[in-house]
């Protein structure tokens, strides 16, 4: 953090302050929510959690080098200053808020139903050839993650690239009154979190909540390939720039080559520009990525040697498209999440490998009432895209088996999986296993690098 003190978090959150009136101008280190990454000069805030009480934890933070903790209700003569609040959630968003207002830097907010993370690995990584680049770590896109984010940018960083992840109206307008991003991507609308969305539409409405808050000179860039972005206009008298592998597109890509295990080749072009580049990913909508990053470098003066450097040195992050190469199979890592349309576009990564091509998948969650027929559509593309196997796992994925037809593999879970995998997995096979978190289906992944 740049210098902050313990008043600077009293004034934003308008908080109760409890200890030794000389200790407010303490200067703040860091922000965290999480006890065990307490080091000298944190401010520890405690949040009530599903599994824990981080009250519970404030005396031992102030043993472990913390100057204050955020609470909402503080511990009896604290040893240590507290900022009393009545929802130390929202508090952290009002800070959040006021810290990055002393920021006049880059910052790029990207969302969208699929690809958020790559889209911001890659951003990050052609913003890096140029700028001292913060980005979102691991998953830290929501409510509580956002502000963690936006905490990390400090004295050196000169950009900044905030994934935003919601799942229901009014979350991305809160997210983005913190942002206040410069540059918006949104990177598609797909059938996810439709419990709460209902439909693609209602995807769109939430996710273009973004705008709200984009700074006055700031930039749009949408995926011109996704029916629904392709109808949003001038917002707040900003045209959007739209992105994508069709050549209608201000930034599109030609000469594609999807080259399996050994990346992508394509040619990046915008007007006359044409940059060469080699991807190191397995996953075609990487493309669109890799424009996405294109566009914005370019808005930022970059140079063509600059972005095409940055797109190569783009890395996978953890369980998404990560490619594991056995010796025996291998195997598509990509359980991480999961919904129709990543599922869809997983498949069709599955296809430009060699070998048998197998297909574990598991359930899907907050589709909403029509997530049956969702799941049966996704066995439908499996077939008709020739995937030599699948198998389901879950009770929800049993209607992707059902859509996949005859051949199909139906396991009611992982446990079941794990017992029927060496009579199904055949040395040379290319595996793709894909599902939402909550179906942990990293165990059967653990399994497939020991066969």
């Amino acid at each position: 953090m740049i210098k902050f003190t313990v008043n600077d978090i009293l004034n934003a959150c308008k908080g109760k302050y409890i200890g030794d009136e000389s200790l407010k101008d303490t200067q703040v280190s860091i922000i965290v929510t999480d006890s065990r990454q307490v080091k000298a000069g944190s401010c520890f805030a405690a949040i009530k959690g599903e599994r824990s009480d981080g009250h519970s934890y404030i005396e031992q933070c102030f043993e472990n080098g913390a100057v204050c903790a955020l609470c909402e209700n503080a511990p009896q003569s604290p040893s240590k200053p507290c900022i009393v609040v009545q929802s130390t959630l929202l508090a952290l968003k009002e800070i959040a808020e006021y810290y990055r207002s002393l920021f006049k830097i880059p910052i790029v907010g990207i969302t969208g139903s699929v690809g958020k993370t790559s889209t911001k690995e890659m951003v990050a990584s052609v913003l890096s050839q140029r700028f001292s680049v913060c980005k979102t770590q691991g998953n830290f896109n929501n409510e509580l993650g956002v502000p963690i984010t936006l905490f990390g940018i400090n004295e050196s960083s000169t950009a900044a690239v905030v994934e935003m992840g919601i799942s229901d109206f009014g979350e991305m307008t809160r997210l983005a009154k913190m942002v206040r991003p410069t540059h918006c991507i949104i990177t598609n609308i797909g059938n996810c979190h439709l419990e709460n969305l209902k439909d693609r539409d209602g995807v769109l409405k939430a996710k273009t909540e973004i705008f709200e808050y984009l700074s006055p000179d700031g930039k749009i860039f949408l995926n011109g390939d996704d029916d629904k972005l392709i109808t949003q206009k001038d917002r707040k008298d900003i045209s959007p720039v739209f992105y994508g592998i069709g050549s209608e597109n201000d930034y599109y890509a030609e000469n594609i080559c999807n080259n399996g295990a050994d990346g992508i080749s394509c040619t990046l072009v915008h007007g006359s520009r044409r940059l060469n580049v080699k991807i190191n990913a397995i996953g075609t909508y990487m493309v669109s990525n890799a424009l996405a990053a294109f566009a914005v470098g370019d808005s930022l003066g970059m140079s063509d040697e600059e972005i095409a450097r940055g797109v190569e040195a783009y890395k996978t992050v953890g369980s998404r498209d990560n490619l594991i190469r056995t010796g025996k199979i291998d195997i598509i890592d990509d359980c991480y999440n999961a919904n129709p349309n990543s599922v869809m576009g997983a498949i069709d990564t599955l296809m430009n490998f060699s070998g048998r091509r197998v297909c574990i998948l598991g359930d899907m969650k907050e589709l909403g009432e029509n997530e049956l027929e969702l799941h049966r559509a996704v066995g439908k593309y499996a077939r008709d895209k020739g995937v030599d196997t699948l198998v389901s796992v879950g009770e929800l994925a049993k209607k992707i088996s059902e859509g996949y037809g005859e051949g199909a593999v139906c396991c009611d879970s992982v446990e079941d999986a794990l017992d029927s995998l060496k009579n199904i997995i055949k040395n040379g096979d290319s595996v793709l296993v894909k599902a939402s978190r909550a179906m942990r289906l990293e165990r059967i992944v653990d399994a497939l690098k020991q066969m």
